[in-house]
């Protein structure tokens, strides 16, 4: 069954967001391609950019900033430095509420930091599976669904990572999760969109 986006979309649209949305994740890859070029593009921790294959789409036209690929010389942080700096920025979200409460929690504070300010353009992508009930379930979901299956993909000696199941608010110095990030609304200063995808993407 095709998930029904009209809600979520004009509540999104209620708090300032452009919002689009695609059967397909191909079909926004597409649409973004068409969308950003010439531009310094930084690009946020996130597996929902992995399965879409964006960097190689976007890096055709742009100069591309990640540190999942960081360019020859640069370190890790540096290359999130200059993401954050970027003209362009694009991360996907563990969390968004159908009346459009965005969440999100991050180690290093990179990717909540640029969505919040610095670019000129912040884009949002977001599978299906991101989108919850209420502001608790999405809560719920960033922290006990997403964080988990990060800390498991990064390798990380913490509980949940280890059983899999839940967030222990653990004292790990391997934990992940230490910054955390709600957008109410859509912030000033910038132009935001929402790419909304009716595909699981991501965790």
């Amino acid at each position: 069954m095709k998930y029904d986006f009209t809600n979520i979309k004009a509540n999104l649209e209620k708090k300032g967001y452009k919002v689009c949305v695609f059967d397909k994740k191909e079909n926004a890859a597409k649409y973004l391609d068409s969308q950003i070029s010439g531009k310094t593009v930084g690009f946020g921790g996130s597996v929902t950019l992995h399965e879409m294959n964006l960097y190689d789409i976007l890096l055709k036209n742009n100069n591309v900033l990640w540190h999942d690929r960081k360019p020859e010389g640069m370190s890790i942080m540096e290359a999130r430095t200059e993401a954050c700096r970027a003209e362009v920025y694009i991360s996907s979200v563990n969390g968004i509420s159908e009346d459009g409460q965005i969440i999100n929690i991050d180690n290093t504070g990179n990717r909540v930091a640029a969505i919040s300010y610095g670019p000129n353009k912040v884009y949002l992508i977001i599978g299906v599976n991101k989108i919850a009930p209420d502001f608790e379930s999405a809560m719920y979901r960033a922290r006990n669904i997403a964080g988990p299956l990060n800390a498991q993909r990064l390798k990380r000696n913490t509980p949940c990572a280890v059983k899999g199941d839940k967030c222990y608010d653990c004292a790990s110095p391997e934990r992940i999760c230490r910054n955390l990030s709600v957008l109410w609304e859509k912030p000033t200063g910038a132009e935001y969109e929402i790419i909304l995808i009716d595909e699981k993407l991501g965790y």
